[in-house]
């Protein structure tokens, strides 16, 4: 089972995937638990979410971690499928809880009440592929997996 869940093939193309979602999600997870990149930090992101978003503090947690932990996971490709997963669940809940009333478009004009979930949905397709997939070339996914090119 575990070699199932590390194995990835020597794909160049997963790795670009797996590393450009890696850094924005640990960016946007950073800003979120450690208050980096002019982020709120922990405590402030947890009152954030409770008190204007309403998402229950055991879903703000996760969300997180899912964000942080997972950015981590995507750029060392180490579980990348659970990590995968943790922010394809993430975008799943923003999308419903949060961005679906308000369209599909992101707003850039500042015209909107708030943000669309078309950034989302392409999370999702990269989540998805990175699941399927793996983690490719250069992950520790490949490393532990002992893949030699193929799946």
């Amino acid at each position: 089972m575990l070699k199932k869940l590390l194995g990835t093939p020597d794909d160049k193309l997963m790795t670009l995937l797996r590393l450009v979602l890696g850094l924005i999600f640990f960016a946007h997870g950073a800003q979120k638990m450690l208050g980096w990149f002019g982020g709120y930090g922990f405590k402030g992101t947890m009152g954030f979410f409770a008190q204007m978003l309403h998402i229950p503090t055991p879903f703000a947690f996760l969300a997180i971690c899912a964000e942080f932990f997972g950015g981590i996971g995507l750029i060392l490709g180490l579980l990348t499928r659970i990590a995968a997963f943790g922010i394809s669940v993430n975008m799943l809940v923003a999308i419903f809880m949060v961005h679906l009333p308000n369209g599909f478009f992101m707003n850039w004009t500042g015209q909107q009440k708030g943000e669309g979930f078309e950034y989302h949905l392409l999370v999702l397709a990269i989540t998805t592929a990175l699941m399927i997939r793996g983690a490719g070339a250069f992950s520790a996914d490949h490393a532990l997996s002992g893949s030699q090119g193929g799946e």
